[in-house]
């Protein structure tokens, strides 16, 4: 017997080596990717049946949810929290295990999931699944009620779905509803989510610097609702409410007609003391003041992305106007007109919403004044300049207005002025080494650079930098091309000085100049030749808008790279006009005045 086993265990072991000689296979690892699923379908058989299920979750309604520990465990940190820290076999073979927190239909849908992988979402058990999500803390089921709940935002659910994510702390739930609440305010507050928030909660809601709305008025008016929803508990909030509104902000008309004559304010001492703020504020507007004391009540809020404010000469109207440009939507919105006669030479922007314009192309010395914080837009008067000008340059340095040279339409100037907003006068600085009139200007740490221009029989190529605070011109090094009518912008503290005529022909190429290092430098050409173009900086990169090319005016859009040093082009609504100038603003209008 011994002699035959040993015979066999010989053969066993020459066929194992006949096999691994004729294949020579390495170890291959075999898996069976339906496995754990089958595994699972058994798990969920098997709880269904009630086989072998050694725990019962009873609810706060009173009713069971039975289930296998290890399956349990193995998915949800709250399960396996509760049955690994029990400390003594009696506790951990106790059959039943209360979760008083959620009910039988909020757990039975968690625990089907952990046997499943599969949650059905909807409407009506969203709201129970989130909370119930959190408690056993399934990532997944959290995130898919997330999701859910995001696409079902709509004005009269946005408030409690805002609450909802409050509660549970779902941070991204939280701030894509507090975002679409400041979209749709004027939708929300129709709503009776809205009336039924607490005084807390509206004066959070109204007090928020970036809600989209056309008006303040429409701030006013949902205040006033909301407290004539419950007058007789809700009366005493209401100063603290106004305290909010940002009354001074309201048209003149619509204070006098429907502010001042509001019941409700006129027995309160302290709304009362509200409106004659913004009284005052539009008295000293008229008085073409500039510098009036701000408070938040009299800062205009800050809604949506940036848009581009353009100078045109609008076909249609056959006026000078202002216009609104999206790049983003690559929209163009209702002109401002502007009361001007003749061109208007440049534009400029103060304390972030008043618009300037200064000069015509016969040399006047007139200056106008548009203020973006209300939504009466009209242009007013402001203090004349020392000296006509046209072709002018203009800056800004630390909310100062500076107008550079140009023509008196007689002689070519290398004076220059300066407008103290706070004492609203002129006032003339030192002269440039040189005249020059349609140059370019562009502002970089608080210094002047003026590029370029004309004076009187060349095109210029020297340039100079102005210091305010010593009130001095030095030339820096001379650009490589000789340009007048340039255009001139400043990205990542780079002076760009774009296109222009050289006293010969058209230009499209661009030079950049760094203060650092004192080099001029060339980039890529543009697309086209362009004179006199608009150019701003937005997100780092660099536009350049409209101008003129022989005569004709383009209307084409290019964007500058600096990363790839590449420009795209667009072509712009033959609805914009001739394009002239463009200057970037921190809110988006609604609306326009006529």
């Amino acid at each position: 017997m011994n002699i035959e086993m040993d015979a066999q265990t010989l053969l066993c072991e020459h066929n194992k080596k006949l096999v691994t000689k004729s294949n020579g296979c390495e170890p291959t690892n075999y898996r069976n990717k339906s496995h754990m699923v089958n595994v699972f379908k058994l798990f969920q058989s098997l709880r269904k049946n009630e086989v072998l299920c050694e725990i019962k979750l009873q609810t706060s309604d009173g009713k069971v949810v039975v289930g296998h520990k290890i399956v349990l465990v193995s998915a949800s940190p709250y399960f396996h929290s509760i049955f690994t820290s029990l400390v003594s076999l009696d506790e951990y073979n106790k059959y039943i295990a209360n979760i008083k927190e959620l009910d039988s239909t909020a757990l039975q849908l968690m625990v089907d999931y952990i046997y499943t992988g599969e949650i059905n979402i909807t409407e009506q058990n969203v709201q129970d699944l989130l909370p119930a999500s959190n408690l056993l803390q399934l990532e997944f089921v959290k995130d898919a009620s997330v999701e859910f709940l995001q696409k079902q935002l709509n004005p009269a659910n946005c408030l409690g779905i805002r609450s909802l994510a409050d509660l549970h702390n779902c941070m991204e739930l939280l701030s894509s509803s507090e975002a679409y609440i400041k979209k749709q305010f004027l939708e929300v507050v129709k709503y009776d989510e809205f009336l039924s928030l607490s005084s807390e909660e509206v004066i959070k809601l109204i007090s928020c610097n970036c809600l989209v709305i056309p008006f303040e008025e429409k701030v006013f008016e949902c205040v006033i609702n909301w407290v004539k929803h419950e007058l007789d508990c809700r009366y005493n909030s209401l100063p603290r409410l106004i305290e909010h509104v940002r009354l001074p902000l309201i048209s003149l008309e619509y204070i006098t007609k429907e502010v001042v004559e509001e019941p409700l304010l006129k027995n309160s001492p302290e709304c009362k003391n509200y409106v004659n703020e913004a009284l005052h504020f539009h008295k000293l507007k008229t008085q073409q003041v500039i510098t009036i004391p701000q408070t938040i009540r009299s800062t205009p809020r800050v809604f949506g992305h940036k848009v581009i404010l353009v100078l045109c000469f609008s076909l249609t109207m056959k006026k000078y106007c202002l216009n609104w440009y999206d790049p983003v939507t690559k929209e163009w919105q209702i002109p401002i007109k502007i009361n001007k006669r003749y061109s208007p030479c440049a534009l400029a922007l103060l304390k972030e919403h008043f618009v300037i314009i200064l000069g015509d192309e016969c040399g006047s010395k007139s200056v106008e004044m548009l203020d973006l914080s209300s939504n009466s837009y009209c242009w007013v008067s402001m203090v004349d300049m020392l000296v006509s000008r046209e072709s002018l340059g203009v800056g800004v340095v630390d909310n100062c207005l500076y107008a550079i040279g140009g023509s008196d339409d007689v002689n070519i100037l290398k004076s220059a002025e300066v407008f103290d907003v706070n004492i609203q006068e002129w006032k003339m600085i030192s002269s440039m080494s040189t005249m020059r009139s349609d140059m370019g200007v562009g502002v970089i740490d608080n210094l002047l650079y003026v590029v370029g221009g004309y004076d009187g029989s060349l095109a210029l190529k020297s340039v100079e930098c102005y210091d305010p605070s010593t009130d001095t011109w030095t030339t820096i090094p001379e650009m490589s091309v000789r340009r007048f009518g340039p255009g001139v912008g400043v990205l990542n503290d780079e002076l760009y000085v774009i296109g222009g005529h050289n006293g010969k022909k058209y230009q499209k190429s661009i030079e950049t100049y760094q203060p650092s290092t004192g080099v001029w430098s060339f980039i890529a050409d543009m697309h086209s030749y362009r004179f006199n173009p608009g150019v701003f900086t937005l997100n780092g990169l660099l536009y350049v808008l409209g101008g003129s090319h022989e005569f004709t005016y383009l209307d084409s859009l290019e964007i500058y790279n600096p990363k790839s040093n590449t420009w795209s082009i667009e072509t712009l609504s033959k609805g914009a006009g001739e394009i002239f100038n463009g200057i970037v603003i921190n809110r988006q209008p609604l609306f326009s005045t006529k």
